[in-house]
C-alpha cells in the first residue's frame, strides 16, 4: 500500500474489518452499498467474501438474521449511515427478539460532529439508538481496535441466549492506516464463543422425577431446540420417554411431522389436558398464551419444566416447578444420560389412556383435514393450493420453506409437513410480515437448497422488490404468492361510499408473476392446483428463480387469521 519499497507494509481499516471477519470463519455479507461503505463491499468481494447486495437494508438484515439461525455463526448485515442504519435496525431488533445471532455493521458520521450536533452528512447518534433494541452495541474509533470490536460483537451475538449486536464504524475509521504486521497481531480469533453451560445434577433429577410421576406429560419443542443442533439427543429424549411432543412452527421437522409421537394434530387437547409440560427451547410468551388462560385448561393441575439458557426467563409468566438452566444440548444430553443410567428399564411410558386419547383426536382431525384437502373448489382456496405444496415438500424434504402472511401462514404451518430440522423459516416471535424475501435469499445462499416461499399477497408486498436480487444472483427460489386481492381477503367495502377502495383491498387480478419476468426469472399465473403443481415441480427441478401467482378465492380468508383475539374490533364482533 505504499510506493516506497523500503517502508513497512501498511494496512487500513477496510482490510482489517475484512480480515477480522474472515479470521472468524465469516465468508458472506448481506447489505446495500453506499457512503461510506461502498469500497468495503468492493474490497470484501475482491478478497473472496460473498457480498449479496439488496434493494433495501431491512431485507439484507433479515437475510443476515436467517443466516445466523441456519449456520450458528453471526450473520453480517452491512449498511450505510442514518436512514440505511434505521432500515437495518428493524431486522436487528427482530433478530434479537427471535434469538438469532446477527451483527449489524453500519458506517456512521464522525463523532466530533455528531456530539456537537453540527449537521454532518446523515448525522445520527446511531449507537445510542441501537442500544435499547439489541443485545449489545459497540463503536470502534481506531483501526487498532477493529479486531477487538469484531471479536466482542461475535461473542455477544453467540454467547448465552443468541441475539443481535450493533457495531458502529465511523467513516474516518476505514481510511486509517497502520503497520500491517501490527494490524494482523491486533486481530482476534474468537475461541469458544458459545461455551456449554452444564445443568446442575439436582435440577436434572428434579425434572425427571416430575416427568416420571406425570399422568399426562407433554414435551413442547421451540425454535431454540432447532437452533441448538442437538437433534439426536432431542429425538432420543422423546423416543425413550415415549412422551408426546408438540413442535412450535420453526421446530417442525426436528422430528418428522409424521412421527407417531407428534401431537400437532391434537394441539388444543394436549395443551389443555397435560399435567406436566416440558418446554425445550420454547418460551411461554403470547405464542403459547403465556402459559395460562383457556388454552391451558385448569392451571392448578399443571406443572412446568423449562429448559433455558437464561435464568431470567424462568417464572416470567407462570411458576416453573423444575427449571433446568443451561444450553439445550447439554441439558437434553444430561436428561438422556440420567434416564439411561438411573431409570433405564424402570422408565415407564405415559399411561395408555393419555396416549389413546391423543391418538383418537389425531385420527379424527387428520381424517377431517384429509377430506378438506381432497376437495378441488373453483377458484382455489388455501387448502387446495397448500395440498399441492404439501406434496412437493414431501417429495423434496431437503427444500427450505419460508412462510409469512396471516391466513397463508396459519394454514401452511398446519398443512405442510416438515421432515428435516431447520427447513422452515417463518415470522417467529414477533409474528411480523416482511421477512419473506430476505429469509429466502439467505436460505438459498447459505444452503444451496431449493427454497419455497409461501407468501400472502400482503406479506409479499413488504419485500417483493427483492425478486430482482433473487434473479441477479440466480438463486433457486420459488415464490408462491397467494393472491386473494387484499389483506385477509379482497371483499371489504368502503363504508363511506366514496370511490376509494377499502384499506384492506388491493388491485383486483394483480399479476405478481410479471414482476419476476421483468428481471429475467420465470413467472407463472396459476388458477388451478394442477397448474400450481406443474409450475412448482418445474421450479424446484430447474432451480431457476420463479414466481407463481396463485389465484385464491378472495372470500376464503378470515380477519387476522388465528389471532383475531388480538384485533379489538374483530374480537368484539365475536362476543
Amino acid at each position: 500500500m505504499t510506493n516506497d519499497a523500503t517502508a513497512p507494509e501498511q494496512t487500513d481499516g477496510f482490510h482489517l474489518v475484512i480480515d477480522a471477519l474472515k479470521l472468524n470463519g465469516i465468508d458472506t455479507i448481506f447489505g446495500l452499498p453506499g457512503i461510506p461503505i461502498t469500497d468495503l463491499t468492493r474490497m470484501a468481494q475482491a478478497e473472496g467474501m460473498r457480498v449479496i447486495s439488496f434493494r433495501h437494508e431491512q431485507h439484507a438484515g433479515n437475510a443476515a438474521a436467517a443466516a445466523g439461525y441456519l449456520t450458528g455463526k453471526p450473520g453480517i448485515c452491512l449498511t450505510v449511515s442514518a436512514p440505511g442504519f434505521l432500515n437495518g435496525l428493524t431486522a436487528l431488533a427482530n433478530a434479537t427478539t427471535n434469538c438469532f445471532p446477527m451483527i449489524l455493521i453500519s458506517g456512521s458520521s464522525e463523532r466530533e460532529i455528531v456530539d456537537l450536533q453540527q449537521g454532518d452528512y446523515e448525522e445520527m447518534d446511531q449507537l445510542a439508538i441501537a442500544k435499547p433494541l439489541c443485545k449489545a452495541a459497540y463503536r470502534v474509533l481506531h483501526a487498532a481496535d477493529i479486531g477487538v470490536g469484531i471479536a466482542r460483537a461475535i461473542r455477544a451475538a453467540l454467547s448465552g441466549r443468541p441475539g443481535g449486536v450493533y457495531l458502529d464504524l465511523p467513516a474516518k475509521l476505514f481510511a486509517q492506516t497502520m503497520d500491517a504486521a501490527a494490524g494482523r497481531a491486533s486481530l482476534i480469533k474468537v475461541v469458544d464463543p458459545a461455551p456449554r453451560q452444564i445443568p446442575a445434577p439436582d435440577a436434572v433429577q428434579r425434572a425427571l422425577a416430575l416427568l416420571k410421576g406425570a399422568k399426562r406429560p407433554l414435551i413442547v419443542l421451540g425454535k431454540g431446540a432447532s437452533y441448538a443442533r442437538a437433534d439426536a439427543d432431542i429425538r432420543a429424549l422423546v423416543e425413550r420417554t415415549g412422551i408426546p411432543y408438540l413442535p412450535m412452527s420453526m421446530a417442525k421437522g426436528l422430528l418428522p411431522d409424521n412421527h407417531e409421537q407428534s401431537a400437532s394434530a391434537a394441539r388444543s387437547y394436549v395443551l389443555a389436558e397435560a399435567d406436566v409440560v416440558m418446554l425445550v427451547g420454547a418460551r411461554l410468551n403470547w405464542l403459547l398464551s403465556h402459559g395460562k388462560g383457556k388454552t391451558w385448561g385448569a392451571p392448578a393441575a399443571k406443572q412446568f419444566i423449562q429448559i433455558d439458557i437464561a435464568p431470567t426467563e424462568i417464572d416470567s409468566n407462570v411458576a416453573i416447578a423444575a427449571p433446568l438452566i443451561g444450553d439445550i444440548g447439554s441439558c437434553v444430553s444430561a436428561l438422556v444420560a440420567a434416564i439411561d443410567s438411573s431409570h433405564g428399564s424402570n422408565w415407564a411410558p405415559p399411561p395408555p389412556d393419555w396416549l389413546g386419547a391423543i391418538a383418537e383426536r389425531k385420527d379424527k382431525n387428520l381424517s377431517k383435514m384429509a377430506a378438506t384437502l381432497a376437495l378441488n373448489p373453483t377458484p382455489m382456496n388455501f387448502h387446495s393450493a397448500l395440498a399441492v405444496i404439501r406434496d412437493a415438500v414431501k417429495a423434496r424434504p431437503d427444500a427450505i420453506v419460508v412462510n409469512e402472511g396471516a391466513n397463508t401462514l396459519d394454514f401452511a404451518r398446519s398443512i405442510v409437513d416438515m421432515y428435516e430440522p431447520r427447513k422452515r423459516l417463518d415470522v417467529g416471535t414477533w409474528g411480523i410480515m416482511g421477512i419473506g424475501m430476505g429469509y429466502s435469499i439467505a436460505a438459498a445462499v447459505i444452503t444451496g437448497k431449493p427454497v419455497i416461499a409461501i407468501e400472502g399477497d400482503s406479506a409479499f408486498g413488504f419485500s417483493g422488490m427483492e425478486v430482482e436480487t433473487i434473479c441477479r444472483y440466480n438463486l433457486p427460489v420459488c415464490v408462491i404468492v397467494f393472491n386473494n386481492n387484499g389483506v385477509y381477503r379482497g371483499t371489504d367495502v368502503n363504508g363511506s361510499g366514496s370511490a376509494d377502495v377499502a384499506p384492506t383491498v388491493f388491485v383486483k387480478g394483480a399479476r405478481y408473476d410479471k414482476l419476476m419476468e421483468a428481471f429475467g426469472g420465470v413467472g407463472v399465473h396459476a388458477t388451478t392446483p394442477a397448474e400450481l403443481g406443474k409450475a412448482l415441480h418445474e421450479a424446484v427441478a430447474s432451480g431457476r428463480p420463479t414466481l407463481i401467482n396463485a389465484v385464491i378465492d378472495e372470500t376464503a380468508g378470515t380477519e387476522s387469521g388465528r389471532i383475531t383475539s388480538l384485533n379489538p374490533q374483530s374480537a368484539a364482533k365475536k362476543k
